[in-house]
């Protein structure tokens, strides 16, 4: 017990568990060592340059927070299941870091070439055909196609419409003035007939219609106010005065004495249905709450604290145990790779730098690099053989074209409405036709 609580007092950790770095006291020991081996003006020049304790796998330790004091039940679990988990976990550990070993090599080594390999493979069999089919029959046919077009169709329809079309919309756009003028005229003498007939005939029948029509409505105004007088009177001395009497002595009384009695029955409702659920709740409260309340508050309790206690040791213990396990699957690997460099690499690196880097630069000097000379003058060859043919076919689809098409139409000068020569304009003498005398 005493051994266990010693690493919590800063001392050093026992020698059957090693601690993680990600462990607080294990930390808390190593920063003091770690901080003269940092040279002050480095420290100054560079203040990132200072490492952060890193765990196995290069994360930074999270920090913990102190926890309280513990009891015995505690520390009496800590170790037997620490050294368990300690047992089962390393095996764990080193398969895993072997696994992630295994595939970061299989990813390098396999799966990204073969990747490429099936890119370029896609590229050579899906891309590039429909490349060289746009680019080299598409695109031509379709240019041909285009200027066919242009000559079949386009050419005829601008004729059509700067020989034929413009000069009949001119005269049918004249024709539709004059028509417009002369209709306009007829409308408006058409108009003053219909005004002056407005003015000088409907306006005073209109007037004398109007004076008739105000008399027979004043009229009926006034009858209408007399007929309604009469009805009112007789509505309120007949229907009201009646009506407010029986509600004033009959209806009122008898809906007092019916609200008085609902009230009564509603408060003896309440005061029966409100013991019932008294006795109900104080039943439930004996049989059910109270009961429930021990069984928690004396069983559940206890046992939950004592499993919660149990459960926290085992994931501290499965977490150090990771932690340390780290610790000897990197001694391990690094072991095992030392291992296979001394005995294969190494020998391996000696005999390429020692035999065959000799070898190899004899075989370039002597063969390859006449070869490749060889290749690079072929191909240049091959380039200005291809370049020659290229501009002969360029040559015939051009003859080709000028005997379908016929010469290309040039540019058309631009009549910039200037005299041109001796007949240009001049500011300071007298050839202008203002100033010529």
């Amino acid at each position: 017990m005493d051994l266990e609580k010693r690493p919590r007092e800063g001392s050093e950790p026992p020698a059957d568990l090693p601690q993680g770095p990600g462990d607080p006291s294990r930390r808390s020991a190593d920063l003091p060592q770690q901080a003269p081996e940092v040279p002050r003006q480095a420290a100054e020049l560079h203040p990132q340059s200072a490492r952060v304790p890193q765990g196995p796998d290069g994360t930074p330790p999270v920090p913990r927070e102190p926890r309280g004091p513990e009891g015995c039940l505690t520390v009496a679990i800590r170790i037997p299941v620490r050294i368990i988990a300690l047992v089962l976990v390393v095996p764990l550990r080193m398969l895993w870091d072997a696994l992630v070993v295994a595939g970061r090599f299989l990813n390098d080594t396999l799966l990204r070439p073969l990747g490429r390999a099936l890119l370029w493979l896609a590229r050579a069999v899906f891309v590039w055909p429909f490349v060289g089919l746009w680019r080299y029959v598409v695109v031509p046919v379709g240019k041909a196609l285009g200027r066919l077009g242009h000559t079949l169709v386009v050419v005829p329809l601008v004729w059509l419409y700067r020989s034929v079309l413009t000069p009949l919309g001119h005269a049918i756009a004249r024709a539709a003035r004059g028509i417009g003028a002369g209709a306009g005229w007829i409308a408006r003498g058409v108009g003053a007939g219909l005004g002056w007939v407005y003015a000088q005939l409907l306006t005073p029948v209109g007037h004398a219609v109007l004076w008739v029509l105000k008399g027979l409505g004043a009229g009926l105004a006034a009858l209408g106010i007399g007929v309604w007088t009469v009805v009112a009177l007789l509505v309120k001395y007949l229907v009201v005065v009646p009506a407010v009497w029986l509600y004033t002595w009959v209806l009122a009384p008898v809906g007092r004495a019916v609200a008085w009695c609902a009230k009564g029955l509603v408060w003896l409702v309440r005061t029966i249905l409100t013991g019932i659920g008294t006795v109900l709740y104080w039943i439930a409260r004996i049989l059910f709450v109270l009961p429930a309340l021990a069984l928690w508050r004396w069983i559940l309790t206890p046992a939950g604290r004592v499993l919660a206690v149990i459960g926290r040791e085992v994931w501290d213990a499965l977490g150090h145990a990771w932690r340390v396990a780290g610790h000897i699957s990197l001694a391990v690997g690094r072991f095992l790779g030392t291992l296979f460099r001394w005995i294969l690499v190494e020998p391996v690196r000696w005999v390429y730098r020692t035999v065959l880097t000799p070898v190899g630069h004899a075989v370039r000097d002597a063969v390859l690099r006449p070869a490749a000379e060889a290749a690079r003058s072929v191909g240049r060859a091959t380039r200005q053989a291809l370049a020659a043919a290229r501009e002969s076919v360029r040559q015939a689809r051009a003859d080709v074209r000028r005997m379908l098409f016929g010469e290309p139409r040039r540019p058309r000068p631009v009549d910039r409405r200037e005299p041109s020569g001796r007949a240009a304009r001049t500011l300071g003498s007298s050839t202008t036709a203002l100033t010529k005398d």
